[in-house]
């Protein structure tokens, strides 16, 4: 079973609703989750915030965050998924922004490196990885990979 149906059979057996807030991944995220059949019982509402600006005025994300640690940080990360969860009100938010490439990578954020943040009920979690420079669509699809595995992980212990 694809990992996009256990996610899905999973919310629906919580009752949760789940929320993306996507910057990187460009709606990715939301679209794979889509492609299950019974999406529509678990999903209502996501946000492509490719902008900092869309990231402060439709998920609360703060400025002087983006401007202290940057958009490409589990900071960010973590307001992007509380902030679309509250104003989603579903139970999971999920949040990621990152440097798909193949330009716009630095010495401390290179190319590759995406930020996640995870909402479950008001708990949030954070994680970093670093794909290298695999292809701007490969890291999209990696983190889309890598957001499944890891909510159902995290669900599991919830």
């Amino acid at each position: 079973m694809a990992l996009e149906e256990q996610l899905v059979d999973l919310l629906i057996e919580k009752g949760y609703h789940i929320s993306f807030a996507e910057s990187c991944t460009g709606g990715l995220c939301c679209g794979t989750l889509v492609n299950v059949t019974n999406a529509s019982k678990v999903l209502d509402v996501s946000f492509t915030t490719y902008a900092n600006e869309a990231k402060i005025k439709f998920l609360g994300v703060k400025a002087d965050t983006i401007l202290k640690y940057g958009v490409v940080s589990e900071k960010v990360a973590y307001e992007m998924a509380l902030g679309v969860a509250n104003t989603a009100k579903s139970e999971v938010g999920v949040g990621v922004t990152g440097v798909a490439g193949p330009g716009g990578g630095t010495a401390k954020k290179p190319v590759g490196m995406v930020c996640f943040g995870f909402n479950i009920n008001g708990t949030v979690k954070t994680f970093t990885k670093q794909f290298g420079e695999i292809g701007r669509n490969q890291v999209r699809k990696s983190s889309v990979e890598f957001v499944f595995q890891k909510l159902i992980e995290l669900l599991n212990n919830t």
